[in-house]
C-alpha cells in the first residue's frame, strides 16, 4: 500500500514539474540545443587542439644526440682495437638545428591561420545547428498548425452526418448521401491521424537537438519580420556565416606561400662533440657550424613559391565566387520569403474566407433540401486550400530560419 502511494505521488510530482515548465518558444529551444549539442562540443575540441598545435608552432627543433667512434681501425696492426691507435676516440655530443627566423615566423603564421580556420568552421557549424534546430521546432508547430486547422471542421461533418440521417428519416434523402457523408468524415478522421503522426514525427526531431520531448510549445515569433534588414544581409555578406571560411582559406594559402618563400633563405645547424681518447693522451672537443645552401633555386624553391602563389589566386578566385553566389542565395531567398508573405496575406484576407464561406453556404443549402455535391466540393477545397496554406506558413518559417542566422547573433540583432 506504502509503495503504491510513493509510486502514485512521484507520478504526480513528475507531471506537477513537467506542467510547470514553461511553453518552449523557437528561441529557448535554440539556446538549448546549441548548450548541449555534440556535434559543437567535438568542434571546440578541435579548435582547442589546433589552439596547442599554434603554441608549438616556430619552435626549434629537439636536438639531436651523438654517440660514436671516431678513427676506429678496421686493418691490421691494431684491427678492431680502440687502444691500438692515439687516433680513436670515443666522441658524444649535440647537434642543433636552427631554421631560418623567416621560416620560424612562417611556420608560426601557418599555425595561426589554421587556428582562424578552425573558428571560422566553427562559425558555420553554430549557424548550420542553430537553422536545424529552428527547423525542427517549425516542423513540429507546423504540423500542430495542421492538426488545428484540419480539427477545426470536424465539428461540421458531425453536422453534415446529422442533417443527413435527419434528411433520410424524412423522405427527404438518400441512402447514397448518408454513405457519402459518414465516409467524408471517416476520411477527414484519416487525415487527423496522420496529422497526430506528423506531430509525432516531429517531436522526435525536436527531441534530436534537446534530449527529452517538448509537447507545449510557445508563440512563434513573427516569421514576417525578419531580425535583420534584408538590404543589411545583401551588404554584409563578408561577416556571413558561410562566407567566413573563405577568408580564412586564403590566409592559409598566404601564410603557405609566405612559408615556401622562407625556403630561400639559409637553415644553420650547430654541433658540439666531446672525445675521449685512450690512455695519456688529451681527450679533444669539436665544434662544428653548418649553413644550407640555396643556390639552385630555379627548379626548387622557385617551382614550390609558383605553386604556392597559384594556390593562393585559386583561393582568392575561389572566395570571389563563393560572394557572389552567396548575395544570389540571399536575394533569391528574400525574393521567396516575401513573396511567401504576400501569399499568406492573401489566404488569411480572401481565399480563407471565401471557402468557409462556399462552405458553409453549400451545406445551408443542403439543409434546405438543396444537393450534397456542392458541400463536398467546396469541403474538399476547403481541406486542401488549408493543408497549402500550412504549407505556405511552412516554407516561410524556413527561409526566415535561413536567413536569421546568417549573422553572429549580436549582428542580427534588430
Amino acid at each position: 500500500m506504502a509503495s503504491g502511494l510513493a509510486v502514485v505521488l512521484g507520478g504526480a510530482l513528475a507531471s506537477t514539474a513537467h506542467a510547470a515548465d514553461p511553453p518552449l518558444t523557437l528561441e529557448a529551444a535554440v539556446q538549448k540545443g546549441m548548450a548541449q549539442a555534440p556535434v559543437l562540443m567535438a568542434h571546440h575540441a578541435h579548435v582547442a587542439s589546433m589552439h596547442e598545435e599554434a603554441v608549438r608552432a616556430g619552435r626549434l627543433p629537439d636536438p639531436t644526440l651523438n654517440v660514436g667512434v671516431q678513427n676506429f681501425p678496421i686493418t691490421a696492426p691494431g684491427a678492431f682495437s680502440i687502444r691500438s691507435d692515439p687516433m680513436t676516440m670515443r666522441v658524444i655530443g649535440v647537434t642543433q638545428a636552427l631554421p631560418s627566423r623567416a621560416a620560424r615566423s612562417a611556420d608560426r603564421e601557418v599555425a595561426d591561420a589554421d587556428v582562424k580556420a578552425a573558428d571560422a568552421e566553427g562559425a558555420d557549424t553554430m549557424a548550420s545547428v542553430q537553422e536545424r534546430i529552428a527547423d525542427a521546432w517549425i516542423d513540429l508547430w507546423a504540423a500542430r498548425q495542421k492538426r488545428a486547422l484540419l480539427s477545426e471542421l470536424h465539428a461540421e461533418n458531425a453536422l453534415a452526418v446529422h442533417i443527413a440521417q435527419a434528411r433520410l428519416k424524412g423522405g427527404g434523402g438518400s441512402a447514397t448521401d448518408a454513405l457519402t457523408v459518414r465516409a467524408e468524415a471517416a476520411a477527414l478522421d484519416n487525415r487527423l491521424e496522420a496529422a497526430d503522426a506528423d506531430i509525432a514525427g516531429a517531436q522526435a526531431g525536436l527531441q534530436r537537438w534537446l534530449g527529452q520531448t517538448m509537447t507545449d510549445l510557445g508563440d512563434a515569433p513573427d516569421f514576417g519580420k525578419l531580425p535583420v534588414a534584408p538590404e543589411h544581409l545583401e551588404q554584409a555578406v563578408d561577416q556571413q556565416a558561410p562566407m567566413q571560411v573563405w577568408a580564412s582559406r586564403e590566409q592559409v594559402a598566404q601564410a603557405a606561400l609566405d612559408r615556401a618563400r622562407a625556403t630561400k633563405h639559409p637553415d644553420w645547424s650547430v654541433s658540439f662533440l666531446y672525445g675521449q681518447r685512450a690512455g695519456p693522451l688529451s681527450d679533444m672537443v669539436m665544434v662544428e657550424f653548418g649553413v644550407s645552401l640555396p643556390l639552385f633555386t630555379r627548379n626548387r624553391q622557385d617551382r614550390a613559391i609558383s605553386a604556392k602563389e597559384e594556390q593562393w589566386e585559386a583561393a582568392q578566385d575561389a572566395h570571389e565566387d563563393a560572394r557572389r553566389e552567396q548575395r544570389a542565395v540571399i536575394a533569391r531567398t528574400v525574393a521567396s520569403w516575401q513573396g511567401l508573405a504576400r501569399q499568406i496575406q492573401r489566404y488569411q484576407d480572401t481565399m480563407l474566407p471565401l471557402d468557409r464561406d462556399r462552405t458553409q453556404t453549400a451545406l445551408a443549402a443542403y439543409r434546405g433540401g438543396g444537393p450534397l455535391q456542392p458541400w463536398l466540393d467546396a469541403r474538399r477545397d476547403e481541406i486542401e486550400l488549408r493543408l497549402a496554406y500550412v504549407d505556405a506558413l511552412t516554407s516561410r518559417a524556413r527561409l526566415w530560419a535561413s536567413l536569421s542566422y546568417l549573422l553572429p547573433t549580436s549582428e542580427a540583432m534588430p
